[in-house]
């Protein structure tokens, strides 16, 4: 059968070109209904503790207990996510949310709910999502083309959007008409097509040659490559200040609805519902964003106008204002999450995408839970209003945090993989060989030297991405045309790991390097233990190394000149 065609990802034919794909389409359509469950359930929660207690504080910690979980444990859900089945690995984390909701509906049906059991219940729902999250954002790419990525997560973002857009009002109607119990009902009902549509989900694992890393090694290696990784650090950093910027208008929301709009459930899902369709606008102008404007613009532009709207709201009392202005920042909301979210998928290869996304959704999530404890205390001091303002000027000065961390250009680089063959090996190895100790050596011509140097410090960051550690760069004081890279690796399988991760990109890299190479002889590189007799008994009866443990080996030459000793 002949695949759909592959449009422009971000024309008005490429929005809508992944739902060509059954897998993506059916899962993206239960998504619509969970968000929608979602959202129901967030508005019966929060409406709930407003009847429970009058603390501001209380409040706004309804959003912080659904928020904080993806904070504090989405490195290992993102690790998780790259190491076993994604389709399982949501499952499981989606029956964790449908025991929680269940949980929740069963409590508040039996008049059993307190304010600490409701902020616990959420918290556990929570907790599922965010194990939810890194793998099924991570899973996309392995449902559509990667040229059809870039509008696939922008038709995710539409998704809860759009649930954004119904699911407040809906969730206030529910909740003035028929209770809170009937809403936290509807979500856990809501969990069911979701978990259906991943059960029929055939997904087609590539088996690794490698053996699968340990949870907490593959956590450290998720961590040391965003560390080496400069473009991703400066998306997280502006995301997580955003996001503890922008908490207090999802935190006080129903604050605002009570207190300055002096209304009840069915307006404060009004004014959500405002906000939702608002942000199905923005992610609708996505593309056109894009074609205007470079992602440091976009960024300004949407934090001015979200500043601008969250004043608007503090200052109006008027429920088709404040309606008007959350329109506008639902738009601005959803264009620069977006922004953000794309320009981690598009730089980040497969082997780690799962942990860089839970890095993303921590700074998120994290940004606006810190930020909604924080507008919490600081409304129950001095109101909505005000604190509503504050959060507005902080907003609009923002945009000065672009002087130091300027977003960078977002593109498609080749992070498609290019793993390179094994090296030669005469000395028998096993996976906990090592530390393996590598030396490339190049000769530059003297007038090369700075251009080679500046490009080495990328080469650095991309071997410390894989796996490195211990890099460093030497000139020879007595043959300066001869330069020595140096770098360590754990083990004989922690060096196999970083070859088998290159990238197209990466590997480009490499080629720029050898570029700079002179001579007669081509780039000479050198593998060695650096404890050699820890592979050596001492008693010639015992053998070094046992034939089941031996990796294999192919002997295919990478390019590279070898050294046999």
């Amino acid at each position: 059968m002949t695949d759909p065609p592959k449009p422009h990802a971000f024309s008005v034919e490429g929005i809508t070109a992944p739902l060509r794909y059954p897998t993506f389409r059916r899962v993206w359509l239960a998504s619509l209904l969970s968000n929608l469950g979602i959202l129901i359930q967030g508005v019966g929660a929060a409406w709930a503790m407003t009847e429970m207690t009058s603390s501001a504080d209380k409040v706004a910690l309804v959003q912080t207990a659904l928020m904080l979980p993806v904070m504090l444990i989405s490195m290992p859900a993102g690790a998780i996510a790259d190491m076993y089945d994604r389709r399982i690995v949501a499952l499981i984390a989606l029956s964790i949310a449908f025991c929680g909701a269940t949980a929740m509906t069963a409590f508040d049906w039996l008049a059993l709910t307190t304010p600490n059991l409701l902020l616990m219940l959420c918290f556990a729902i929570g907790g599922g999502m965010a194990l939810m999250g890194p793998a099924w954002q991570s899973s996309v790419n392995e449902q559509v083309p990667t040229e059809t990525l870039p509008a696939a997560v922008a038709l995710n973002g539409i998704s809860y959007n759009i649930a954004r857009s119904f699911g407040p009002a809906v969730g206030g109607i529910v909740v003035a008409t028929v209770g809170t119990v009937a809403a936290f009902a509807l979500n856990a009902l809501l969990y069911l097509p979701l978990m259906l549509a991943l059960f029929l989900w055939k997904r087609v694992a590539e088996p690794s040659r490698l053996p699968r890393e340990q949870l907490s090694r593959a956590i450290v290696s998720g961590v040391r490559y965003i560390i080496n990784s400069p473009s991703i650090k400066i998306v997280l950093a502006r995301t997580l200040a955003t996001g503890v910027i922008a908490g207090s208008i999802w935190a006080l929301m129903p604050l605002v609805a009570r207190d300055l709009l002096h209304g009840g459930a069915q307006i404060y899902g009004i004014m959500l519902g405002a906000f939702g369709l608002g942000a199905v606008i923005g992610a609708l102008n996505i593309s056109a964003v894009r074609r205007r404007m470079s992602g440091e613009a976009a960024v300004r532009a949407c934090t001015l106008s979200l500043g601008g709207a969250i004043a608007a709201v503090a200052l109006s009392h008027k429920p088709f204002l404040t309606a008007a202005a959350l329109v506008l920042a639902g738009g601005v909301w959803t264009i620069a999450w977006t922004l953000f979210n794309i320009g981690i998928q598009l730089s980040t290869p497969r082997w780690v995408a799962g942990r860089s996304l839970a890095a993303y959704q921590a700074a998120l999530s994290g940004g606006i839970a810190i930020g909604s404890w924080g507008w919490g205390h600081l409304t129950d001091a001095v109101g909505v209003e005000i604190a509503l303002l504050v959060s507005a000027a902080l907003m609009l000065l923002s945009p000065l945090l672009g002087l130091w961390l300027r977003m960078p250009h977002i593109s498609v680089p080749g992070q498609d993989p290019a793993a390179l063959a094994d090296p030669e090996v005469r000395l028998p190895l096993t996976h906990r060989s090592g530390p393996l100790v590598v030396e490339v050596e190049y000769r530059v011509a003297p007038e090369n030297a700075r251009s080679f140097h500046n490009l080495m410090q990328d080469v650095q960051l991309y071997r410390q991405r894989n796996g490195a550690y211990g890099w460093s760069i030497a000139r020879d004081i007595a043959d300066p045309e001869l330069w020595t890279e140096r770098y360590h690796c754990p083990t004989w399988l922690d060096y196999l790991r970083q070859r088998n991760r290159s990238t197209q990109s990466e590997r480009a890299l490499d080629r720029q390097a050898v570029a700079f190479h002179t001579g007669p002889e081509p780039v000479r590189v050198r593998r060695m233990l650096e404890r050699p007799l820890g592979s050596v008994h001492r008693k010639e009866d015992v053998p070094d190394c046992a034939a089941n443990e031996m990796l294999p080996v192919d002997y295919k030459r990478d390019g590279y000149t070898n050294n046999r000793q």
